[in-house]
């Protein structure tokens, strides 16, 4: 059997793929076949590299990751901002990174599904708390914009809160019980001497959740 020289390269032609199929036609209603068909490969190439439709979106969902992670990593190492205005900048980037990313149009699929969700758990204790926000929660505390006894586990629920909580999509919710939750939120951080959400950040989730 002939080796495939480039598997790099057929990794990412399955997963351009897939990511269109599922943008147009949603998961549930892509199969396996439309995938093989559109890129024109056999069945026992794509199994090669994947065991299944399931594992083939987990891996676009980690490669928008990613993308959305440099991102946040500007901002986290960006110079001349106190604690506290760095943390409402990393906020406000990966809420416009939620709302924009095609990650949005594949939501309503994944949080069907309960590996995704556990993966998101796990994305979020194992990195996005401890690589992001926890480096600009010492730096707050560090330069007294930030006051918290427990920075690690604060970084947890902030994200927990923000990231599934918060979520309109992945919570839907009413105008009404969005902007509520949003001023317990704020309520909840200004203990530790901070807001994160600005009336923009808000008033963007009460729109999308009205569309």
């Amino acid at each position: 059997m002939a080796r495939n020289k480039h598997p790099e390269q057929t990794v990412q032609r399955i997963l351009d793929t897939a990511s269109k199929l599922f943008l147009q036609k949603g998961y549930d209603k892509t199969t396996l076949q439309d995938i093989i068909d559109a890129t024109k490969l056999s069945k026992g190439a794509i199994y090669h590299h994947f065991a299944s439709k399931e594992a083939i979106l987990i891996a676009v969902v980690d490669r928008m990751g990613d993308s959305n992670s440099a991102a946040l990593a500007e901002v986290r190492d960006r110079p001349g901002l106190a604690g506290a205005e760095k943390l409402r900048e990393l906020v406000r980037t990966s809420m416009r990174l939620s709302f924009q990313g095609k990650i949005l149009h594949m939501l309503p699929f994944l949080i069907e599904n309960p590996k995704f969700m556990a993966l998101q758990m796990q994305s979020i204790l194992n990195e996005a708390a401890p690589d992001y926000v926890l480096p600009i929660l010492r730096e707050g505390i560090a330069d007294g914009s930030i006051r918290a006894d427990y920075p690690e586990q604060l970084a947890e629920v902030l994200l927990l809160l923000s990231d599934l909580w918060l979520h309109p999509i992945l919570r839907p919710s009413t105008p009404e019980q969005v902007r509520a939750r949003c001023a317990f939120f704020n309520q909840f951080t200004k203990q530790y001497g901070f807001e994160l959400l600005d009336d923009d950040i808000i008033d963007a989730m009460v729109e999308f959740c009205r569309t």
